[in-house]
């Protein structure tokens, strides 16, 4: 059942499965466009505890300092309206990892179109003093099998990030 709520791993993408709710739209029944962002942020939280890892984790170790993601940047595309009732996916990949941060493409998916497109870099931060910190190495080495061999790479030689 864990599997199914953090939705599945293809390949080197997380796959994760939603259901557009009255909650999530407008009058009209069209998805506001800030629930995209919320859709992918649940992806990339379920991407983490799927492979081993949740916010709580990281949270409550690493010397007590205790660490969390932020998003550093972000750029959406919306190319078609996700409408209620809809059955979604969400497919994240990651597409650059440094040393205190990672960066996703997302694409909110309906059946085979593609209706929205996200570019999101979140920052590794300590929770004591919101300063940058470098994932931790478990993190970081799940991540970087999801990178393509090119990026793998590119990554290697990028250890600031």
């Amino acid at each position: 059942m864990h599997e199914a709520i953090s939705g599945m791993i293809r390949g080197r993408v997380h796959v994760y499965p939603l259901r557009v709710y009255y909650e999530d739209t407008d009058a009209g029944g069209v998805v506001y466009h800030a629930n995209y962002l919320r859709y992918a942020e649940r992806a990339r939280t379920e991407m983490l505890r799927l492979l081993g890892r949740s916010h709580a984790s990281l949270q409550e170790g690493e010397d007590q300092a205790g660490l969390a993601f932020a998003v550093r940047r972000c750029e959406a595309e919306y190319m078609a309206p996700a409408r209620l009732d809809d059955a979604l996916e969400v497919h994240s990949r990651v597409t650059e990892l440094g040393g205190a941060s990672v960066a996703f493409e997302q694409a909110v998916v309906r059946r085979t179109e593609r209706i929205a497109h996200l570019k999101v870099r979140v920052a590794c931060i300590r929770l004591d003093n919101g300063k940058a910190a470098r994932l931790p190495a478990d993190v970081r080495e799940t991540l970087r099998d999801f990178l393509s061999d090119s990026q793998r790479d590119v990554s290697d030689g990028n250890a600031n990030g």
